[in-house]
């Protein structure tokens, strides 16, 4: 009888110990998440995500062995900014993408977000583009998701015009999330040189500033990011590298 309580016991350890490391070895997951949205205002011309501030995190990732799943509001084609197609705006990322058919599938075929939960995932981060300044800003869905993955104290990364998914998340105390936080976003000065400040629904900075964020910008189209606890912001596409990296460190 002593042996085969014995016995017992030494099973019921080793099979903790397959766990333990299973859990250990269990791959890490970050969830994009992209805009849905593909006109630009009322100008007639479309707009979506910026490609390089998808390629560059997708692969930075990815090469490190870390597990993208791709969301969006709608699900289905995450729609691409032509002009950041533009041969002026490629880079290695951009161009290993387009000869990337698989990663081309995963943008055709992303999820809603009603379909994913932070459970299932390390972090979350949200590529820029015009888009999410009117899909993304206002979607009920994404607010809920940022807030989860931020009260699980898991991180939450936003690249140049992503931080619009920000402008009316609020925390436990129902206080702007960004408030009394350090936090950069596309700049009223980049917005200008685009041409575009008459034609976004609000200027990013502008309402950043507003909701009580501690804005702060690097130089036009230069690489500048911050961190502030589990909140992670980059200003422009050129910066995409930098929060993915800030954001490697949160979940290794």
């Amino acid at each position: 009888m002593r042996n085969t309580i014995k016995s017992v016991l030494i099973a019921i350890i080793a099979m903790a110990n397959v766990a333990a490391y299973a859990q250990k070895e269990k791959k890490a997951k970050v969830l994009f998440v992209l805009t849905s949205h593909d006109k630009l205002g009322d100008t007639g011309k479309p707009t979506g995500s910026w490609i390089e501030e998808f390629a560059t995190p997708y692969y930075f990732f990815l090469d490190k062995g870390i597990e993208v799943v791709i969301a969006t509001p709608k699900g289905g084609q995450a729609p691409i900014d032509p002009k950041s197609e533009d041969p002026s705006f490629q880079t290695p990322a951009t161009k290993r993408f387009y000869a990337d058919k698989e990663a081309q599938k995963a943008l055709r075929t992303t999820v809603k977000i009603t379909a994913v939960s932070q459970k299932d995932f390390n972090a979350v981060f949200y590529p820029g583009g015009h888009g999410p300044m009117w899909d993304l800003a206002t979607d009920k869905n994404s607010i809920k998701l940022i807030q989860d993955f931020y009260n699980n104290s898991k991180p939450i990364a936003f690249v140049c015009h992503a931080p619009a998914a920000l402008v009316n998340v609020k925390d436990k105390e129902g206080k702007y999330l960004v408030a009394g936080k350090k936090v950069t976003g596309f700049t009223n000065t980049e917005e200008a040189a685009v041409g575009l400040t008459q034609v976004v629904p609000f200027l990013l900075e502008d309402k950043l500033k507003e909701r009580g964020a501690k804005y702060s910008q690097g130089a036009d189209w230069s690489s500048y990011a911050l961190e502030d606890g589990l909140l992670l912001t980059g200003q422009n596409p050129q910066s995409a590298e930098a929060v993915a990296s800030k954001l490697l460190s949160k979940i290794k």
